[in-house]
């Protein structure tokens, strides 16, 4: 049975094959085991003779009862197929376990565990089957997805071309017959020039694929509609390879971007003439660039400037119900280099319009912008010359300001062109820009006329005199102003007047200019200029603002350089702080400025105070050992420290006396825990002696007294004036001192009531005062919990 079962094992694959052996007795102890048997366990450190086997096979964990039945005869065979192993150096380990029983005298008395490496075999299957999968569903993927795509092809908003390698059009969508206005009929096998200006650079891309992949994935390109409108298109373009070389196609996905295109442009006129306007100093100067500036970002051929006078001047009113009728001339002509325009430019240099006649007449009559889609269809003396240059659509647009007009502006193109309503709204509001533009030209041109009669009186004044346009630039500085920034007249040409600010003082004068030019009235002004080197001027001064016609126009300023006046006011201000500094470490606050506001002697009387004198015991003894010096950096130490807690407790210090040291509780503030922060700075200042000791290597002792009472406090004598205390309390606090114990605080009877409900005392009992006689004294000892 035993040799049927292996070889039922041995050709189950019919290849030659490998097997590692396990021999494991009755309680699944390993007996034995093949050379190489390790490699298939899961651990093989317990792959060792009389080791359970379910140590290192932990699949075998869970199969005792088959296990068994295999040992006992009732099968013959169990298979654990596929079982996995993960090795971090070798990758996924499979093998296959076969488990057999080895009998002897018709009992079973072993297990005889075959392991095979079937590692390849699985990864051949797991590779076929995973191949399998793919295939049947990328079947089914492309099948939906063609479904699909002929529906999004049909359905999709962006237009769909598909033309052969040579340009013809194979296939359109429902939205390209839409876009460019043809039917599909009229489309299939025409080339697609038909509906792309330049399809020259297309057709190069497609002989050069490469070239094709790079600048064609997104590309740009001028469309003509059936009707021949202009119209920008975004492609994506492709091409779709053929088994057969040469019959390549090409897709085509576009959307129209003309609207995107057109609002890119109204924004680049926007803020082109925008800064032609802040940018330019003349009327001469501006007028032309903006010309351009709006042909350029249109991408129009030419324009024109009409008005009644050789030049923009003054402009023309409404008089009564009508018009004045002028006789318009072309004054300012600008046409890009790509067209041929010299007869159109001659006739127009020649030509005349007055109210109501040609584009120009029409636009001055109506005060509103006009458009027209093709100006060769139009009456106009310049037609037919507009038609040998090829010119086209046409608009214009009057430079009025409240029902004022200046001029007229004109636009030519050599396209038909569709009315764009939205641009000209913005041109209305562009030739609003311009009249405020002029007029407040004419405006500084009159100021500085008007300035001209006082420039004398300017330039020899010593105040620092500008005057500024609302947007910042200079239009006069005097000579004052130059040369103590150090600017020359050139220089000052080119700032702007927020360069000369100083930082710290940009946005208060932001502020302030806003102000002015707003109309208020501001008197006097402090702020910093500064100079080409960057050296800090205080100024001070007044701003004022000239308007015409309730608009501003350029703001006037006189200012007077301050820099030495404020640096001596502020030497002057330091010196009084740090006299102030000195005067309130003599005298109280409160005390120094009763003797600022009213010089004389102070006496107060205070029915409630505390009054503490503590003595450094031992002192006079140690100071012979020492040098002067040497005392002095020692007492400092120790009085210092004293200085710190009554500040910490609100304390008054009065006074130091040699090595005495004096301070009172309850003024010149008056409180009524003035006994309380008394005994708490007493005991501190035990602490702090203890602390001194330790970090100097001393020891001092302390020896404290405290009474409470009432006393005059105030200051009297002529020189060195200082704060002191007179009265009873202070003679018997100073007793309580020189008549206590060393290291110990004594208090008499009227401090010990106020103070026995928060500190623990010990009574000392009657003693001995000088000029007192006997008094109850107690020693305070510390706080109550």
């Amino acid at each position: 049975m035993k040799y049927q079962v292996l070889n039922r094992i041995l050709n189950k694959y019919q290849v030659p094959r490998k097997f590692e052996r396990l021999e494991v007795d009755a309680n699944f102890n390993i007996i034995s085991t093949s050379e190489g048997v390790e490699q298939f366990a899961q651990n093989p450190e317990q792959v060792i003779i009389g080791q359970d086997v379910r140590q290192g096979f932990p699949e075998l964990i869970g199969l005792e009862d088959v296990l068994l039945s295999i040992l006992h005869g009732e099968e013959e065979l169990f298979e654990i197929e596929g079982v996995n192993r993960c090795n971090e150096n070798q990758g996924d380990l499979y093998i296959d376990v076969y488990i057999l029983a080895e009998k002897e005298d018709n009992f079973a008395s072993r297990l005889i565990i075959l392991i095979e490496d079937v590692t390849s075999k699985m990864l051949i299957e797991h590779g076929f089957s995973q191949h399998l999968k793919e295939a049947n569903l990328l079947s089914s993927v492309l099948m939906s997805y063609k479904n699909y795509m002929d529906k999004i092809i049909t359905s999709m908003a962006d237009a769909f071309i598909v033309t052969n390698k040579f340009g013809n059009i194979k296939k359109v969508n429902r939205a390209a017959t839409e876009l460019f206005g043809y039917s599909e009929a009229e489309l299939i096998e025409e080339p697609i020039s038909i509906l792309i200006d330049d399809n020259s650079l297309l057709q190069k891309g497609i002989q050069q694929p490469n070239l094709f992949q790079k600048y064609f994935q997104n590309i740009e390109v001028i469309c003509r509609t059936k009707t021949q409108e202009k119209i920008l298109v975004a492609f994506s373009c492709s091409v779709v390879e053929k088994k057969i070389k040469g019959l390549e196609d090409i897709v085509y996905v576009g959307r129209d971007v003309t609207t995107r295109r057109r609002r890119q442009q109204h924004h680049a006129v926007q803020f082109a003439v925008t800064r032609v306007l802040s940018e330019s100093l003349s009327i001469a100067v501006t007028i032309p660039k903006i010309i351009q500036a709006i042909c350029e970002n249109l991408g129009w051929d030419l324009g024109e400037l009409w008005t009644p006078n050789q030049y923009i001047t003054a402009p023309y009113k409404r008089v009564a119900s009508s018009y004045v009728n002028p006789t318009l001339r072309c004054v300012e002509l600008w046409s890009a280099r790509t067209i041929a325009a010299r007869s159109f430019k001659s006739v127009s240099w020649q030509t005349t319009y007055t109210s109501g006649v040609g584009l120009p007449g029409q636009i001055w009559e109506t005060r509103s912008p006009l458009w027209i889609r093709d100006i060769q269809s139009e009456i106009d003396t310049r037609a037919i010359a507009a038609k040998m240059a090829g010119l086209r659509g046409a608009f214009g647009f009057p430079i009025l300001d409240d029902n004022q007009v200046f001029g007229v502006m004109t636009f030519f193109s050599r396209d038909v062109q569709i009315t764009d309503i939205d641009l000209l709204q913005i041109l209305v509001s562009t030739g609003n820009q311009i009249a405020e533009f002029i007029k407040r030209k004419h405006a500084e041109e009159a100021l500085l006329e008007s300035e001209e009669r006082y420039r004398d009186l300017f330039e020899n004044a010593n105040d620092l005199i500008q005057s500024v346009t609302y947007y910042g630039k200079f239009i006069y500085v005097n000579r004052a102003w130059c040369e103590t920034l150090g600017y020359s007249e050139a220089e000052v040409a080119n700032l702007n007047m927020f360069e000369i600010i100083h930082p710290e003082y940009q946005q208060y004068c932001r502020e302030i200019f806003y102000k002015v030019i707003a109309g208020e009235k501001i008197d006097t002004m402090e702020t910093a200029f500064l100079t080409k080197q960057g050296e800090k001027i205080i100024v001070e001064g007044n701003i004022s603002c000239k308007f015409v016609d309730n608009k501003p126009v350029a703001t006037r300023g006189i200012f007077r350089n301050i820099t030495r006046r404020v640096a001596t006011e502020t030497a002057l201000r330091q010196q009084q702080e740090q006299t102030e500094r000195l005067l309130l470490n003599i005298l109280p606050e409160t005390i120094a400025n009763r003797l600022k506001n009213k010089p004389g002697n102070i006496a107060e009387n205070f029915t409630d105070v505390s009054v503490l004198f503590a003595d450094i015991v031992g002192f006079t003894q140690i100071s012979s050992k020492l040098s002067a010096i040497q005392l002095v950096s020692l007492l400092n130490q120790i009085f210092s420290a004293f200085d710190r807690l009554s500040e910490h407790y609100g304390l008054e210090k009065i006074k130091t006396i040699g090595d005495a040291y004096m301070v009172v509780g309850g003024l010149p503030k008056r409180r009524l825990d003035h006994a309380v922060c008394i005994a708490c700075m007493a005991l501190d200042m035990q602490n702090a002696i203890k602390i001194f000791n330790n970090d100097n290597h001393q020891n001092f002792n302390i020896r404290i007294g405290i009474h409470s009472g009432a006393v005059v406090a105030g200051v009297i004598g002529i020189k060195k004036f200082a704060y002191d205390l007179w009265g009873d309390t202070v003679n018997i606090a100073s007793r309580m001192e020189s008549h206590g114990l060393i290291g110990k605080i004594q208090v008499s009877e009227t401090t010990y009531k106020l103070l026995r409900d928060k500190f623990i005392f010990e009574e000392r009992g009657e003693i001995e005062v000088k000029g007192k006689g006997k008094m109850t004294t107690y020693l305070l000892v510390g706080k109550r919990e």
